[in-house]
């Protein structure tokens, strides 16, 4: 039975902006709920890699690693780009620590720095090529108790079995290649051999990161109402005074004294939506985002004509080249990273680096703006010997590729790069060109087309033992492969246009009354861009944060219409 109908602030979505606002508004004494549309809570953030990123927190420091907030500054602008408030940038650098502190300290969760896992445009001004992305330690599910039951499924089945952190991901990727790995693959083997006989799971990424999130909030008394999906916002006076969620197959209106705070995700499984707002190819079956993520928040704003809400970005989405197989799509990291291994468009050849960051990888895929996508189809095309020395899309190396990946079409194998270049139907005297061109910058080092190999971001996933470019290697081992790759993402970044309290905006840019939005339901602080691993939870966590400590000092104005 429901306990009440009237919060100071009311939370739609349990990912890591809604579980932060909930945590800092308990803080300052607000009374709360979060409300979340699906049966299992974390969303996206639950699915994701867990990486945190937030210039200057004390984990970093207590790390040794050296940043300004100058450098982070400068760093943000360059990323961000003219067209995001630098109000909006001076909120995150300066409250994010804070944010950070407070999670840390009402919560069991740990961070550490992940070493090396560099910012993705390190060479831009105040870029680090050593990073400044956190991510969990490594949490005993026995934490959660009966709690473990509904925390959200990881993206990948089978990702609990062999639980890894961001930087162990990366030295397995190179385990025949690289002696240290093997003692990453030991402990690893040991912390799941341990999980085993005390029958228990041990969480990463983020898993743990929500994980950690729910624990604090069952510690401090604030409910969250699984498959209580919202139906509408409850608008009077111009303001926003509540919402209407359906609860147990009944319509609710619950009452916000303070505010409601959207945090329900972006967009990527409304198909209607994105074939609206962005470019052809695209699919929300090709996104890694939560199954509920389909733009109920946005919906809800755009539903209210009077409120005459802002949004921004809706083209855009936390981009990555990913391999559509029929079991699931598969966001590719390393894979088009490692040295030996080529991305090609139809007509055979390359167009881009393909170690950029993901984001950039496939705004390369799409071309320019307007008109069709220029670089698709696009094959991810490597030989044997790449596949002898790396794992790929989870595979250990020298393991066959499944049958029934080539039975899909998604995989090709051929003997010779001309035929291969039939199986995928590109022209086969390109494809030969552009592999031999390819193979000539492997051996001079120095990729003259698209400069792969020369940022600190484009080594962190390379091998450094071929040289004289720990990003270029030949293609010369038959058999030889191509494997489709589609634009999937993280989820959307596009949504309401929001100022730095969190606060939804008008188009004429003044708040509404009582209207809050963090995460991908809110229009992203990097706009078209992407800062670092991280940069999606960390403004969305800190944007959390902020709208919970406006909410605090603010009461909705009263109204004779209310």
């Amino acid at each position: 039975m429901r306990e009440s109908t009237e919060y100071d602030l009311i939370i739609v979505g349990s990912g890591g902006a809604g579980m932060t606002a909930a945590l800092a508004a308990h803080e300052a004494g607000l009374r709360t709920v979060i409300v979340e549309k699906n049966g299992r809570y974390g969303g996206s953030t639950a699915r994701s890699g867990g990486g945190v990123w937030i210039p200057g927190n004390s984990v970093l420091r207590k790390a040794g690693v050296q940043d300004t907030r100058a450098d982070a500054a400068a760093y943000l602008r360059h990323v961000a780009g003219p067209g995001i408030e630098q109000e909006r940038i001076d909120a995150y650098l300066d409250h994010g620590p804070a944010m950070l502190d407070l999670v840390l300290e009402r919560t069991p969760l740990k961070l550490q720095w992940v070493p090396g896992y560099s910012d993705y445009y390190p060479e831009g001004p105040g870029g680090r090529p050593g990073g400044r992305s956190v991510e969990p330690v490594p949490m005993d599910s026995g934490v959660l108790g009966e709690l473990r039951h509904t925390l959200e499924k990881p993206y990948m089945a089978g990702q609990d079995a062999v639980p890894l952190t961001q930087a162990d991901f990366r030295k397995l990727n190179l385990i025949l290649r690289d002696p240290r790995s093997m003692l990453t693959a030991l402990r690893l083997a040991g912390r799941m051999t341990k999980a085993r006989v005390r029958r228990r799971k041990v969480l990463t990424m983020g898993r743990a990161l929500a994980a950690g999130l729910r624990v604090g909030l069952a510690q401090a008394g604030i409910p969250i109402e699984l498959n209580t999906p919202l139906r509408r916002l409850v608008v009077s006076g111009g303001a926003v005074r509540g919402v209407v969620v359906d609860s147990g197959g009944e319509e609710v209106t619950l009452t916000a004294r303070r505010g409601v705070l959207l945090a329900s995700g972006g967009f990527e499984r409304n198909a209607e939506l994105r074939k609206t707002h962005q470019r052809e190819p695209i699919s929300g079956d090709w996104t890694v985002g939560a199954e509920s993520n389909t733009g109920d928040g946005l919906l809800a704003c755009l539903e209210h004509t009077e409120l005459d809400v802002a949004t921004e970005l809706l083209e855009e989405a936390w981009w990555g080249p990913s391999i559509p197989f029929a079991g699931g799509t598969y966001f590719c990291l390393a894979e088009r990273t490692l040295p030996g291994s080529i991305m090609v468009n139809g007509s055979g050849e390359r167009f881009g680096n393909e170690a950029a960051p993901y984001v950039d990888a496939v705004h390369a895929m799409y071309g320019e703006p307007g008109g069709p996508a220029r670089n698709m189809p696009t094959w991810l095309v490597f030989d044997q010997r790449y596949r002898n020395r790396y794992i790929f899309a989870g595979l250990p190396p020298r393991q066959p590729l499944p049958r029934k990946w080539l039975a899909s079409g998604v995989v090709q194998r051929a003997g010779s790069i001309g035929e291969l270049a039939k199986a995928i139907e590109v022209p086969a005297e390109q494809l030969e060109a552009t592999v031999q061109r390819f193979n000539g910058f492997a051996k001079s080092g120095v990729d003259a087309d698209f400069g792969r190999g020369t940022s600190h971001y484009d080594s962190y996933y390379s091998d450094p033992r071929v040289r004289p470019n720990s990003s270029l290697a030949a293609l010369r081992t038959p058999p030889f492969y191509a494997v489709q790759l589609v634009p999937g993402d993280l989820g959307t970044k596009g949504g309401v246009r929001t100022d730095a309290q969190a606060r939804v905006l008008r188009t004429d840019g003044s708040p509404i009354d009582g209207l809050y939005a963090a995460g991908n339901v809110s229009a992203a602080l990097m706009g078209g861009s992407y800062a670092g691993p991280g940069a999606t939870i960390g403004p969305a966590m800190t944007f959390g944060y902020l709208a919970a400590k406006h909410a605090a000092g603010h009461s909705l104005t009263v109204t004779e219409e209310s």
